[in-house]
């Protein structure tokens, strides 16, 4: 019996030791139910950087499997350009896609959530306000409104929510007074307005409140963080970054032409044209085709220093500028933002040439300073003083020039202004260099 009842124990503790290694061979999984979802925030100004950002965090979220990406916004809009196609991005993936407005979404951060799949609020949460405008801060032109309008309806369209709202979030016409619209007013919905109206699934505190409402409180949440180089290209690709970008790289280079050597103004222009490439590409803007044909024409420029003809400077100058236009999507932006560069330039130019002149390394490279004259030892012709006095004959007729002979040397001479005729008896008056003046000895003058 008792060899019984260990063989019993034996067995089952064989069995337990099976049980627990085949424990340990399972996949061990941070959720229940294996759901992953990706946190991703859209905050500030949207622009092009931000579309290479979320770009990158759709692909991840699609190579991973996720189960959704929440959004979470509080922005207060930015580019329609780069809006419009974050939201053809948001509506290509398969993924689920929640918009979470943490705060605000305006302008194009309400078109943004719009394309998603549904949208959460938290209590205070404002969305709408979404004119284009212009840099200056006017309204867009009417073309570009009617595109806007498009969207804004289509954006709605997306999860079945009614256009109108939409559309009164970006035309101050649509008049909606129950919700202050209308009569020269935007559209805003609050949280609580936006769930009325069917622009919201529901009012949140927090992410965790979200988390459980969506069902994935047990999920593997991941979150995604802008890199470093987003974080730069985010910032570079705002118009007036780059356009401050391109200013001080023209101006740097042209200093750096006032000054010996390779200096601080060289360093800090070819670093500002660097920065600005860098922004593109790391956004998806430019590729390096775009850096190489800079680079070229700038070798050519240099180029033309060395060889004459203007022909290499002038390929190398359009080389640039078509480099900058190719890197930049908006042409009307960068050719602003060149137009600025290129006046701040030469105004700079302009006032160090008439301030400083010659004393620019420059000028001293291009224009000859020195001067060759008698105390600096330079002597260009005799100066045949001891010629003075002396009298001889006129070989030829001065009128005024020609040619005297004295002491058997022949001398071009001219006349102090009277003709004076072959063979006549002269007298030299005067010795200017090579200039020697006769008078003709009349006799009177004996």
């Amino acid at each position: 019996m008792e060899e019984e009842g260990v063989k019993r124990i034996r067995l089952v503790a064989i069995i337990s030791l099976l049980f627990g290694f085949l424990l340990m061979l399972l996949p061990v999984n941070s959720s229940a139910k294996g759901e992953v979802v990706y946190v991703v925030p859209i905050e500030e100004t949207v622009e092009k950087g931000l579309f290479a950002f979320l770009e990158r965090a759709v692909e991840t979220a699609e190579k991973e499997n996720a189960d959704a990406i929440i959004f979470e916004i509080n922005t207060p809009g930015g580019a329609v350009d780069a809006a419009a196609g974050i939201g053809k991005l948001l509506t290509s993936t398969n993924i689920k896609t929640v918009a979470f407005i943490n705060n605000q979404a305006l302008s194009a951060g309400a078109y943004i959530s719009l394309n998603m799949d549904e949208i959460y609020m938290v209590r205070g949460g404002t969305i709408g306000s979404a004119a284009i405008i212009d840099q200056q801060g006017n309204t867009a032109g009417k073309k570009a409104e009617s595109y806007w309008f498009a969207e804004m309806q289509n954006a709605a369209k997306h999860a079945d929510r009614d256009p109108i709202y939409a559309l009164a979030m970006a035309d101050e016409n649509i008049d909606l007074p129950k919700y202050g619209a209308g009569k020269g007013k935007l559209l805003t919905l609050t949280s609580e307005q936006a769930l009325e109206v069917n622009y919201a699934e529901g009012i949140v505190n927090d992410l965790d409140e979200l988390l459980e409402k969506l069902g994935y409180s047990d999920a593997d949440v991941r979150p995604l963080e802008v890199s470093f180089a987003e974080k730069i290209a985010r910032f570079i690709t705002n118009p007036i970054v780059y356009s401050i970008l391109l200013t001080i790289g023209s101006l740097g280079l042209v200093l750096e032409l006032y000054s010996p050597g390779f200096g601080v103004p060289g360093f800090m222009g070819l670093s500002a044209l660097l920065l600005f490439f860098y922004g593109h590409l790391v956004a998806g803007l430019a590729g390096y085709e775009t850096l190489i044909l800079f680079i070229v024409g700038l070798g050519l420029i240099l180029l033309e220093f060395f060889i004459a003809g203007g022909i290499a400077g002038a390929i190398g100058f359009v080389a640039i500028i078509a480099s900058f236009f190719f890197a930049a999507e908006n042409v009307v932006d960068m050719g602003i933002s060149l137009l600025v560069a290129i006046s701040v330039t030469i105004l700079v130019s302009f006032l160090l040439m008439r301030v400083f002149g010659k004393k620019l390394s420059l000028f001293k490279r291009i224009i000859l300073a020195d001067s060759t004259n008698t105390e600096s030892g330079y002597v260009s012709n005799i100066n045949r003083v001891e010629l003075v006095g002396l009298e001889g004959y006129a070989l030829t007729v001065l009128r005024p020039s020609g040619t005297i002979l004295i002491e058997n040397e022949r001398i071009d001479a001219v006349s102090e202004g009277a003709f004076i005729d072959k063979g006549s008896k002269v007298k030299v008056v005067k010795a200017e260099g090579a200039r020697i003046v006769v008078r003709a000895i009349t006799n009177l003058d004996k």
